[in-house]
């Protein structure tokens, strides 16, 4: 079964680092990578492995399981994102979990991840976060507490006035 060839998009010059504790998990993610066309698979089973690579290996995206030891998904994230030996603080990030609960997804958002996927996931889901992370390019945002992809998905543009600073400040 070849899925490379209904693809939207050429994947096979992408670079992706997989960073997942679980073998099973790993090869499955290699499979569906590889059946979209994907060639340039690196993969670690730590948060802490994972950084380290991406002082060497040149990540286009990151896809990472939430639950790891000793480090976490959202801790490598946010290492990612605001450690000063980043190499890439911009790299769109996948988070991968069995968990999707409104929390758990907003806590992610707010981590600094790009997208989420939920497990069990499959060829066309991983696909089309592939191609929206190219067609819907998100832009980034630094404040004081916070780096990474801007966190509302709609361009509302300014607010109108105080009453919508307020519902900004609340979301």
């Amino acid at each position: 079964m070849n899925f490379h060839g209904g693809a939207r998009y050429d994947f096979s010059s992408l670079n992706v680092l997989v960073v997942e504790d679980n073998k099973n998990m790993q090869k499955l993610l290699r499979t569906i990578l590889n059946a979209l066309g994907v060639r340039n698979i690196c993969e670690t089973t730590t948060g802490n492995e994972a950084f380290d690579e991406l002082q060497r290996f040149e990540a286009d995206i990151v896809i990472s399981d939430w639950n790891m030891e000793p480090m976490n998904g959202l801790e490598f994230t946010r290492l990612v994102r605001r450690d000063d030996r980043s190499p890439n603080p911009y790299v769109p990030i996948i988070m991968l979990t069995g968990h999707t609960e409104t929390a758990r997804v907003i806590e992610a958002r707010d981590a600094g991840v790009n997208m989420f996927l939920a497990k069990p996931i499959s060829v066309t889901a991983l696909s089309e976060r592939l191609t929206s992370l190219i067609d819907n390019p998100i832009r980034f945002v630094r404040t004081d507490t916070y780096f990474g992809p801007d966190r509302r998905r709609k361009n509302a543009g300014p607010p109108k006035g105080i009453a919508e600073r307020r519902k900004d400040r609340q979301e």
